[in-house]
């Protein structure tokens, strides 16, 4: 896959799509005001290029019975590539971590998890616990969210 190219109607293309990604492809060329054709080809260039990665409905967590959100950092027993690998692995596999991030600081991983109430938490504690090469974790629970799922931030200027 090469590099994307992303001139201003790229961006303009992604900010329409990200706030509505069910928008038609009709309706996207005329908020950009260009016809449908070139539109539809640029979309899909952006598809190509893996910028655009997917469609996504954004669910509500808490009507979704999802009432936890858990912050969880990770240190791993070693630094070694393959244990970050083993433990990446493991991770990609868990449904209930939504998002993991390696990270700097005191810290290797930091992830994102969703639980139904405490108790599942609990479970799904165990599980990280078991993972290869876990040596420490440290919990922190969401008290409410502020901003979840926010678009980026496209409208900013691109430096050369």
């Amino acid at each position: 896959m090469k590099d994307a190219n992303i001139d201003k109607i790229d961006l303009q293309i992604l900010a329409h799509l990200q706030e509505d990604g069910r928008l038609t492809n009709v309706a996207l060329a005329d908020e950009i005001h260009l016809s449908p054709s070139p539109c539809l080809r640029r979309v899909k260039q952006l598809e190509g290029q893996g910028v655009i990665q997917g469609y996504h409905a954004r669910i509500d967590r808490l009507k979704a019975g999802f009432s936890m959100t858990v912050f969880v950092e990770v240190k791993l027993r070693n630094h070694a590539d393959d244990y970050h690998l083993e433990f990446e692995q493991a991770i990609l596999a868990m449904e209930d971590v939504i998002s993991a991030h390696l990270v700097s600081g005191l810290a290797d991983y930091k992830l994102e998890v969703v639980a139904r109430d405490l108790p599942d938490y609990e479970n799904i504690l165990k599980q990280i616990q078991s993972l290869p090469h876990v040596k420490d974790i440290q919990s922190y629970f969401a008290i409410r969210s502020v901003k979840t799922s926010a678009p980026l931030p496209l409208n900013k200027p691109i430096v050369d």
